[in-house]
C-alpha cells in the first residue's frame, strides 16, 4: 500500500482525488494549504507527494523547494496551469513529474507508479554493469541507489537518480529526449521533453563543478544527451 500526501486547496478536487486513490488501495492524507503540507510531511512519512501549485499562503513551488531541502520523496505536481513556463518552473523546483488537471484517477495512479518505480531496487541481471563504479569524481552504487561525489553522498531526486543510472550504463552512447522519456519517465506524449531538460539541469547543478561545461551528462546538440566521455 502506497502512502500518499495530497496537498490541494480545492475541496472538491481534494475529495475526488483522495477517493480515487483510496479506491485503488492507497493510504491517503489530504491537506489544503502549503503550511499544513510541510507539517504533514514529517508526521505522515509518505511514499509520494501530490502537490498543487496554486495554494493559499506559501505557494506550491515554495512547498516543493522546502521539501527538497530535507527530503528526496517523489513529488508529482497536479496543476491546472499547463503552460510551458509553469511546467518548467515546477520541474526546476524539484518535482519529478507534472500532471495537468483535470486528470482521471487512472492517469494520476499511472504517473505515481512510474515515479515510484524509479526508486525501486532493480532485479539482478547477469549482463548488468558492476554494482559499484567510479566515473571521475562520482561513485555510483547501483545496488544501494547511492551516488557520491568525492566521498560525499549527493541528494538526488528519483528522476535525477534514474536518469544518471540509465545514462551511465552506456557511456558515450547518445539517447534522444524521446528515448529518455520512454526509459526513465515511462511515458512519451508530446511536450514532455521539458521533463528531460529540467532534470538534466538539476542533475548538472549537483554533480558538476562547472554546470556550463558538463563532464558527466553532456548535450549532443540536435540529438539528445550522453554520459561522458570523462
Amino acid at each position: 500500500m502506497t502512502r500518499v500526501l495530497l496537498i490541494e486547496d480545492d475541496p472538491a478536487v481534494r475529495r475526488g482525488v483522495s477517493l480515487a486513490l483510496r479506491r485503488r488501495g492507497h493510504e491517503t492524507e489530504a491537506v489544503g494549504t502549503g503550511e499544513d503540507g510541510v507539517e504533514a510531511l514529517a508526521a505522515a512519512a509518505p511514499d509520494i507527494v501530490l502537490l498543487d501549485l496554486m495554494l493559499p499562503g506559501i505557494s506550491g513551488l515554495e512547498v516543493c523547494r522546502r521539501i527538497r531541502e530535507t527530503s528526496q520523496v517523489p513529488i508529482v505536481i497536479l496543476s491546472a496551469r499547463g503552460d510551458d513556463i509553469d511546467v518548467v518552473v515546477g520541474l526546476e523546483a524539484g518535482a519529478d513529474d507534472y500532471v495537468v488537471k483535470p486528470a482521471s484517477g487512472e492517469v494520476i495512479e499511472a504517473r505515481m507508479r512510474a515515479v515510484l518505480r524509479r526508486v525501486a531496487p532493480s532485479q539482478p541481471d547477469a549482463a548488468a554493469p558492476a554494482d559499484r563504479a567510479t566515473y571521475g569524481d562520482l561513485e555510483i552504487d547501483r545496488a544501494a541507489l547511492r551516488v557520491a561525489k568525492r566521498g560525499e553522498d549527493l541528494a538526488l531526486a528519483p528522476s535525477e537518480l534514474k536518469l544518471l543510472l540509465f545514462l551511465s550504463v552506456s557511456p558515450e552512447q547518445t539517447f534522444s529526449r524521446q528515448e529518455l522519456l520512454e526509459q526513465v519517465w515511462e511515458h512519451s506524449f508530446y511536450g514532455d521533453a521539458r521533463l528531460v531538460d529540467a532534470c538534466v539541469m538539476r542533475l548538472r547543478a549537483k554533480t558538476e563543478d562547472n554546470p556550463r561545461r558538463p563532464r558527466y551528462v553532456q548535450t549532443v546538440r540536435g540529438f539528445g544527451y550522453r554520459f561522458g566521455p570523462l
